[in-house]
């Protein structure tokens, strides 16, 4: 685990429920890593998968178990699931959502470590040892296969809305993110079940938990793998789902770092009140003194706002303290 950050954020305390309890204080499993496969209509794609899973698995020297979570599929997913061995399922009546199949999938699971991937092929099964032996060699909090290898082929329609999304993420986490959302990762059960109540059930899981983490001052580490092209249709629905994680982006600053869109927020304003004083006077030969006073005291209540924020934000239970 890494070094206690300088800051406190506020990380809620798991909720009751099957599976929040195990060994230990903080419920947590055995050494071990269960891999958690979230599916919704994947049957072109899934007994591949999983059989490629299986295989890896079972060259690791660690106790394993792979869940496959049917979201409430309506085609033949949950019987090509069954057609690979030792394989659990776990199934949804009706469709919950990506982050609801993952969460259904990490309270069932038998061990601490929960590595997750997707059931459409794109992701290479072969990426989870290396992923486990970082994990080992820094104790980190997650490890992420980042869509930065050799071959990654990621629709060049999503690949702008990507890169912005990209640059709020590494503002808010005051780092560089190599990939804020990628469905390949490993992380510790116990951390991720303190953070259910934050945790959507959308596709904005990962981003959640990844910005979780790093504003929290969690160690996050980054593994370069190749992103295939997926086998049957996409869920993703690019206007929508992009809106929506800028939306969640800007929901998770308010939450862990208000002062960085406040201050720059503020700053702004009064930039504008500075230049409009300035035009005013220069330009159009008066002072505009009401409208230059509302945009600077625009600039001052914002600021204030945010330095509230960053008060209670500070006073508020911190995920590392808590684990002392």
């Amino acid at each position: 685990m890494s070094e206690a950050p300088p800051r406190q954020s506020p990380i809620p305390s798991p909720p009751p429920g099957p599976g929040a309890g195990g060994a230990g204080s903080a419920g947590r499993r055995p050494v071990g890593v269960s891999v958690i496969v979230p599916a919704y209509n994947e049957e072109r794609g899934i007994g591949a998968v999983l059989a490629g899973l299986r295989r890896v698995l079972d060259g690791l020297d660690l106790p394993t178990e792979l869940v496959v979570v049917d979201d409430g599929s309506t085609d033949g997913t949950a019987a090509e699931a069954r057609k690979v061995g030792g394989v659990r399922i776990l199934e949804h009546r009706a469709n919950r959502g990506y982050g609801a199949a993952l969460k259904t999938g990490i309270r069932e699971a038998r061990y601490e470590m929960i590595a997750i991937t997707d059931a459409d092929g794109t992701y290479p099964c072969e990426a989870i040892p290396p992923l486990v032996e970082r994990w080992r060699a820094t104790d980190c909090a997650m490890a992420v296969g980042s869509r930065t290898g050799e071959r990654v082929e990621i629709p060049w329609i999503r690949r702008p809305a990507k890169w912005v999304i990209g640059r709020m993420a590494d503002m808010v986490a005051g780092e560089p993110i190599p990939d804020i959302n990628s469905g390949l990762r490993l992380f510790r059960r116990s951390v991720a079940m303190r953070l259910f109540p934050l945790l959507p059930d959308g596709f904005s899981f990962t981003t959640t938990i990844t910005l979780a983490l790093l504003t929290n001052g969690f160690r996050v580490e980054y593994l370069p793998i190749d992103y295939r092209a997926r086998l049957g249709r996409s869920k993703i629905r690019p206007i929508r789902d992009t809106l929506g994680f800028m939306q969640l982006i800007l929901r998770i600053a308010l939450y862990f770092a208000p002062l960085k869109i406040f201050l720059p927020l503020a700053g702004l304003l009064l930039l504008l009140a500075v230049a409009w004083a300035l035009v005013s006077r220069f330009v159009l030969g008066q002072l505009a003194d009401v409208s230059t006073v509302v945009l600077a005291e625009g600039a001052l209540q914002i600021a204030i706002v945010g330095l509230l924020a960053e008060l209670v934000n500070r006073r508020l239970p911190n995920l590392h303290r808590d684990e002392d």
